[in-house]
């Protein structure tokens, strides 16, 4: 069963709650944690590689937190599962056709490859803006 790691969800989940309070100042990791019940230590190793990919700043002090790195609508939720998960192919030989023999005349991997690709349209049309709107769309 393909299946997204938890890193990929939590991370999406994060940075829902960093567009929920956009343009508020930064968010502290206690009440991201608190708000999207997420221990504090998970968030520390999700926080790294989303800053890494320009997604989110940090700023330390007494006002530090993170914030969104663009606007809402600027940042979509393949950016967001891309930084913690890497590739979003169902399988290696997409990426990398040298690790099997059989890619040249292989029906599968022309399937695996096209569910990759549906899978990155549909997170490439979602933005955290969007996101937001379904959010406040279920009344939390």
């Amino acid at each position: 069963m393909m299946r997204l790691s938890t890193r990929g969800r939590y991370a999406a989940r994060v940075m829902l709650e960093l567009a929920l309070c956009y343009g508020r100042g930064p968010t502290l990791l206690k009440d991201i944690a608190k708000r999207q019940e997420i221990s504090e230590g998970y968030l520390e190793h999700l926080l790294p590689p989303l800053k890494v990919a320009g997604l989110i700043n940090s700023s330390r002090g007494a006002h530090g937190g993170y914030t969104l790195a663009r606007e809402p609508s600027k940042i979509n939720l393949k950016e967001v599962v891309q930084a913690l998960e890497g590739s979003l192919s169902p399988v290696g030989c997409v990426d990398s056709p040298s690790v099997c023999q059989r890619t040249g005349f292989c029906v599968t991997r022309d399937i695996w490859k096209e569910l990759g690709e549906k899978i990155s349209q549909t997170l490439e049309s979602v933005t955290l803006e969007d996101m937001v709107k379904r959010q406040k769309g279920m009344g939390k």
